[in-house]
């Protein structure tokens, strides 16, 4: 017999409450509870990156998470980090550039893109390259990922003045319908809305 805990979290500017097993994983907690399912499951052995989302601000690997973990906390996810219907910087130069084939990768490589700008505005090559070293593609080369990346960082403020915050959050929460969603639903409530 497993007994559910109750979390409150933020996702993507709209807080849940909910009752969870304590050995669900953050990535099942966004993809099954909230339908967030642009967080991916790879590897499920944290190898990937492909299920990459942000906690408080930083880069996660969800599949090393437990939901319960999360309680308090801020997670923002790839469908949470574009504004008013405009993609995210990085979002944009991952389409410009080409830096996608299949797209498995993608929302991890983005996701992880996002917070290695915040964290350095204007990486070198080498630099974006160290950055992503966690994140895996088996299609690009990461030739065009890489030019996404420092295109991004081109842009100037685009990447680090959208990156996950209560900002980015409030914004999203404004756009994104995910109070009905999963069994939160009746538990969701907007956060940071007028």
């Amino acid at each position: 017999m497993t007994t559910s805990m109750q979390i409150s979290t933020t996702v993507d500017g709209v807080r849940y409450v909910d009752q969870v097993e304590p050995r669900m994983l953050l990535v099942q907690y966004l993809r099954e509870r909230l339908g967030k399912t642009g967080t991916v499951v790879g590897c499920d052995t944290s190898n990937c990156g492909a299920c990459t989302v942000l906690l408080d601000g930083t880069s996660i690997k969800s599949c090393t998470m437990f939901a319960v973990q999360a309680d308090g906390h801020e997670v923002t996810t790839i469908e949470g980090i574009s504004r008013d219907g405009e993609l995210h910087p990085v979002q944009q130069a991952f389409h410009e550039c080409h830096a996608l084939q299949c797209g498995f990768c993608t929302s991890g490589m983005i996701m992880q893109s996002v917070s290695l700008l915040r964290e350095n505005p204007h990486p070198s090559e080498e630099e974006v390259r160290e950055g992503l070293e966690g994140n895996l593609c088996r299609c690009t080369g990461y030739q065009n990922i890489v030019a996404a990346v420092r295109s991004a960082a081109d842009a100037g403020d685009g990447a680090s003045s959208q990156a996950a915050g209560s900002d980015t959050a409030s914004a999203v929460a404004a756009s994104t319908d995910t109070a009905g969603t999963g069994s939160a639903g009746a538990d969701a409530e907007r956060v940071g809305m007028p």
